[in-house]
């Protein structure tokens, strides 16, 4: 079984990213639970069209990455997500943070609010997250 990888940052991963194919498969696996590679390339089939070698290859690879953890179970090998979605999420958060505003996210906040058209709903939404965020 893959072991988790731990950060001094209460349990959290540092750096962790995501390729786009390794979101697709953690998709399928997260609401599927434990699954065998077949599973995931079924999922994905619609969507991606993957080979089931494409989806097993890569779901191996994502076992050795700590992404995964394999479990045989007679001659089957099933898969669970070993980081949740809010690992995934913390972890393409924090590379855009870093790619695209040095790690800062008040100017990430401000190209969002300035450049990318919130409505004024969402606004409202984002003031009474930080009215809350205050109050701790």
């Amino acid at each position: 079984m893959a072991r988790k990888r731990e950060s001094s940052r209460g349990g959290r991963r540092p750096h962790l990213s995501l390729t786009d194919v390794e979101w697709a498969i953690l998709g399928v696996v997260w609401g599927e639970g434990p699954c065998a590679a077949g599973t995931v390339q079924e999922g994905l089939q619609e969507t991606h069209g993957w080979a089931y070698s494409t989806v097993k290859t890569t779901m191996d690879r994502m076992v050795a990455k700590g992404l995964l953890a394999s479990r045989a179970v007679r001659n089957l090998n099933l898969y669970s997500a070993e980081i949740s979605r809010e690992e995934a999420k913390r972890g393409e958060l924090q590379r855009v943070l870093r790619r695209a505003f040095d790690g800062a996210l008040s100017p990430m906040i401000r190209f969002i609010v300035e450049d990318e058209g919130i409505s004024e709903k969402e606004l409202q939404e984002l003031r009474e997250i930080v009215n809350r965020g205050r109050g701790r």
